[in-house]
């Protein structure tokens, strides 16, 4: 758990798949990293002590509180270091279209253990708290709004697309029936109108019940598989050749985009299949470093449960 915002560290943030991460990127001194997504500057620590005092490392978060963690964090590392505030959707074209480039960019998907631990911010369905779940809390839109103001039929598709939840429609219809008697304005409330729209086997099954919804949620407040798809390409743009690429995702929505983008920048000719040559001239932009997604040790698993869906694919420019 982490410390109290106002008083962080960035070392006393155990970062997921840390050695992992280290040795996909294969940060050398002298080189430029991005953390596309600093958090409390857990995965950015490692990556500057393999600076070694030489290089310049770029960090990018939408989280105002990830200030206070940086400044900590820019004292400590010994290296040459901006924070940049902003979506990583935005962020990445927007350095990629400036001619910056970079020799290792690493993105760490999903909510941060900053946000999870903060009960205000309203991301966890174990703790009752404001429906918020902003990354940014400088942007209009909350979970409240959409849960309130959203269409039956709008929440039921974010519920299936981004949730996966086989109950989509029973929760969807629940909460615009429990809405127009009163408004939803805490995350205690919705966990109620779940339990009480799926059958009672479900809510004992794998998982809390309130697990799926919650996590669609997140995502459309957020637009976070927009943002992704937006910065892929442009990581890939500011990569120097032989320059790495790391992506940590937490489910199969992430996972999918980035292992998507990795097979079709991994192809080379791209002629149709019943040309006797090729004449695309088309040539590999990335290859992966491993085939397989990879996951957490055993170890890591015992000392931190929350890594258990984490999953990492890392490729090399060409």
């Amino acid at each position: 758990m982490l410390p109290n915002v106002l008083q962080p560290s960035a070392t006393d943030h155990v970062p997921v798949l840390a050695n992992e991460v280290r040795e996909s990127l294969g940060v050398h001194p002298g080189a430029t990293v991005i953390d596309a997504t600093f958090g409390a500057g857990g995965h950015a620590m490692l990556l500057a002590a393999e600076l070694q005092g030489r290089g310049k490392l770029i960090a990018i978060d939408r989280d105002p509180t990830a200030r206070t963690y940086f400044e900590r964090f820019e004292k400590r590392s010994g290296v040459q270091a901006r924070l940049l505030r902003g979506d990583f959707g935005v962020v990445l074209p927007q350095l990629a279209a400036n001619g910056v480039r970079a020799d290792a960019i690493l993105l760490d998907l999903g909510v941060s253990s900053m946000q999870l631990d903060r009960p205000e911010r309203g991301f966890s369905y174990s703790v009752d708290a404001p429906l918020d779940m902003r990354m940014d809390t400088s942007q209009e839109m909350t979970a409240a709004d959409i849960v309130n103001e959203w269409p039956e039929r709008e929440l039921l598709t974010i519920f299936r697309r981004y949730g996966e939840e086989r109950y989509a429609k029973q929760i969807a219809r629940a909460i615009v029936r429990r809405r127009q008697e009163q408004p939803f304005e805490r995350t205690g409330e919705l966990v109620d109108a779940i339990k009480s729209s799926i059958p009672a086997p479900a809510r004992f099954g794998e998982g809390h019940p309130a697990k799926r919804v919650f996590q669609a949620l997140r995502i459309a407040v957020n637009d976070e598989l927009g943002s992704l798809a937006a910065a892929l390409p442009a990581a890939l743009e500011m990569l120097r050749p032989g320059g790495r690429l790391a992506v940590i995702s937490f489910h199969s929505l992430e996972d999918r985009i980035v292992k998507q983008f990795l097979r079709e920048k991994e192809r080379g000719c791209v002629c149709p299949p019943d040309f006797p040559v090729c004449v695309c001239g088309h040539e590999p932009e990335l290859r992966a470093i491993e085939r397989r997604p990879i996951k957490p040790s055993t170890d890591e698993l015992a000392a931190n449960p929350r890594s258990a869906s984490a999953r990492l694919r890392a490729a090399v420019k060409a």
